[in-house]
């Protein structure tokens, strides 16, 4: 039996290997990192509406969201829901209306 090159078979096996492990975790952490910056524009954008600062609200889903966010928001009685999506990200917030902004 001849095992010339059987080290360098399991060695490009294993160098694929941790490729994969590496690149399925800076998946996962680019993943973590978006649906943080979901949630952070979400709540930005709830405490802004609820101030009633409609046009700052939608600059700050911009700037703190990732690139392609959409963010859409219902006044109900006297609080503001704000949903925030980016692919197949979602989060949304909260806040109740400042005395004196319409509801």
């Amino acid at each position: 039996m001849n095992d010339r090159g059987s080290v360098t078979v399991e060695a490009a096996l294993g160098i694929c290997s941790l490729i994969v492990v590496f690149g399925s975790l800076l998946l996962g952490g680019m993943a973590v990192l978006g649906q943080l910056r979901c949630q952070d524009a979400a709540v930005e954008a709830a405490r802004l509406l609820a101030r009633g600062d409609a046009p700052r609200a939608e600059l700050a889903v911009r700037a703190i969201a990732p690139v392609g966010a959409h963010y859409a928001h219902v006044i109900r009685g006297d609080q503001v829901e704000v949903l925030v999506s980016a692919h197949w990200l979602r989060a949304d917030a909260v806040a109740i209306l400042e005395p004196g902004e319409a509801g």
